[in-house]
């Protein structure tokens, strides 16, 4: 009988190698599976972008052992400019820091203008770069800041939660943890989507052929008490539109 497991980042070879399909609910873990195999499918519920961090060819095609449910696309970047602007219109300049090489990076820079915004991408690859690229942004007046998914900031979430809190800068993301406004997919929504796949290729279907499928509906979470922290009025029309109001 075909055979799924599902992992986390913990892998060892033993609880895993008899699988038919496994299916990874983060980056970390999907990371570490594709240095083991490049034949057993893989199926993904937790990547925000899958091209950047290199586990697929292309949405559309990923072509190799891996496919499976994004978190996030490329339009979606300039509204999440857009919403943090809504909240901190002082914001004039964002700095967008990452590890891994992002596919929409020319996107969110394009979308920025719009918002009376410019982006700066920098890359981090350090808790140093971290602390040394949001003290650089807090320098002058108008900054903000987001952290682009990828593993290396997901892992890091506390480290740039702490260093935004430090310099008072506006954070887009993590709104739960701290940061000031979120507007993302939960990839737990994403599971019972990727176990259709799972299921699919258990029944024959190649990971390779699989198109990588990306997000309907995303939530709006905003955290007062960070807002207050910085001194910004949520404005009521926001509060309205959340999904959620930490406070």
């Amino acid at each position: 009988m075909p055979r799924a497991t599902r992992h986390s980042s913990k892998l060892t070879r033993r609880n895993w190698s008899a699988s038919d399909a496994i299916l990874a609910s983060s980056p970390p873990a999907v990371a570490a599976l594709r240095e083991q195999t490049r034949t057993i499918p893989i199926v993904f519920a937790g990547v925000a972008d899958p091209v950047g961090m290199g586990f697929v060819q292309s949405l559309a095609r990923p072509g190799g052992n891996i496919t499976g449910f994004s978190v996030s696309d490329a339009p979606i970047m300039g509204k999440r400019l857009q919403l943090l602007k809504e909240v901190a219109p002082g914001v004039t300049r964002v700095a967008g820091i990452f590890d891994a090489p992002i596919s929409f990076g020319s996107q969110i820079q394009a979308a920025a203008p719009s918002f009376g915004m410019t982006v700066t991408l920098i890359p981090v690859h350090d808790v140093t770069g971290i602390e040394e690229a949001i003290a650089a942004e807090a320098r002058d007046p108008g900054a903000g800041l987001i952290a682009l998914p990828d593993i290396f900031t997901t892992s890091h979430r506390d480290v740039i939660i702490a260093a935004a809190t430090r310099h008072r800068l506006p954070l887009m993301g993590y709104a739960r943890a701290g940061g000031l406004i979120d507007y993302s997919f939960d990839p737990v929504d994403a599971l019972p989507q990727a176990a259709s796949y799972v299921d699919r290729i258990l029944r024959g279907a190649s990971p390779a052929d699989l198109p990588v499928q990306q997000p309907t509906k995303y939530s709006l979470i905003i955290n007062l008490n960070t807002a207050k922290a910085l001194g910004l009025t949520v404005p009521p029309s926001m509060l309205d539109l959340a999904d959620e109001v930490i406070e």
